[in-house]
């Protein structure tokens, strides 16, 4: 049965809704009917007379140099960095000390940007690699959680163990919290449809933050699982999306919750990190050999200005 693309349409925008339904799931599953229709060409046709920046930005010479890797990914020509770090084996017992944790990391660190140049070259491929006992990826995310039971993820450093639901500035528990997950179709050209899965909680206090609602909790948002959510990054790439937008809010409390959910996504897609940039150089660490682009906000000039109105 062909699928009625008039009444997509007229649904995302009148509100028709099965009952029971939130605004933020109507949303979305309008937006998914609509990019999906006709096998995804009716969503392409949509996006492109909405954004023609998106698809003349594809051919901007400026655009391709700086962001080369990223368009690779985004049309399959070459892995996203967590799939590389999934096939990087990483020798590390649970009961190693952290610090030599961190040492293991540092030499694979190291060790993953030679692996990704090699894939690059097209000298490997990960198809052909096998999956390691424990991966890279394994190592960030035992690293992670020992950092969410003293937490440090961003440089308030307040120190609450998340691990058993104590709350610290950011209000982010043990469980990752979404408000809502869509096709963005208002980032960046580069970036457009862009997967957006809004977390909540945030590091700042901004007086201007656009996402209050989000940051500060005023939303209850719905807890997800891992596994649910990398169900849902692999739905967001289905539809056409180019790249995994990991949003809030701020995505830098749920850090160990990402890595945890990207270990279930067996789909190729870029993971862009959103992020208001207030994390610490142990977050830094672990983003590396994760996030395939990073989105940063540069909010202020001096640095009063910042503690005034965040």
């Amino acid at each position: 049965m062909e699928l009625d693309k008039g009444h997509a349409l007229a649904s995302m925008w009148t509100g028709n809704s099965n009952k029971g339904e939130t605004a933020s799931q109507r949303l979305r599953l309008s937006l998914r009917t609509v990019l999906n229709a006709s096998h995804g060409c009716y969503g392409d046709f949509m996006w492109r007379i909405i954004r023609p920046d998106a698809v003349a930005v594809l051919e901007d010479e400026m655009a391709k140099k700086s962001l080369a890797r990223y368009f690779a990914v985004m049309q399959n020509e070459k892995p996203a960095k967590f799939q590389i770090a999934k096939k990087l084996p990483a020798d590390f017992r649970e009961d190693d000390s952290t610090e030599k944790l961190w040492q293991k990391h540092e030499a694979l660190t190291e060790g993953f940007y030679r692996f990704e140049k090699a894939l690059d070259a097209k000298e490997k491929t990960l198809e052909s690699l096998p999956s390691p006992e424990k991966s890279y990826l394994d190592l960030k995310i035992e690293i992670a959680k020992r950092i969410l039971k003293k937490c440090h993820f961003c440089v308030r450093r307040c120190g609450v163990d998340r691990l058993e639901g104590k709350l610290g500035f950011c209000g982010c528990g043990a469980n990752i919290t979404v408000s809502s997950i869509f096709e963005h179709m208002g980032e960046e050209p580069e970036l457009v449809p862009s997967g957006t899965i809004f977390t909540m909680g945030c590091t700042m206090r901004c007086k201007h933050c656009q996402n209050w609602t989000i940051s500060q909790w005023v939303e209850r948002g719905e807890v997800y699982t891992p596994e649910r959510l990398a169900e849902e990054v692999e739905a967001l790439r289905r539809s056409g999306c180019r790249n995994a937008n990991l949003v809030g809010g701020e995505p830098t409390p749920w850090l160990k919750h990402w890595l945890e959910t990207f270990k279930h996504v067996n789909v190729n897609i870029s993971v862009v990190w959103n992020s208001n940039t207030y994390y610490s150089p142990e977050t830094a660490k672990l983003l590396a050999g994760f996030a395939d682009v990073y989105l940063l906000d540069f909010k202020y000039g001096p640095g009063n200005c910042a503690e005034k109105i965040s």
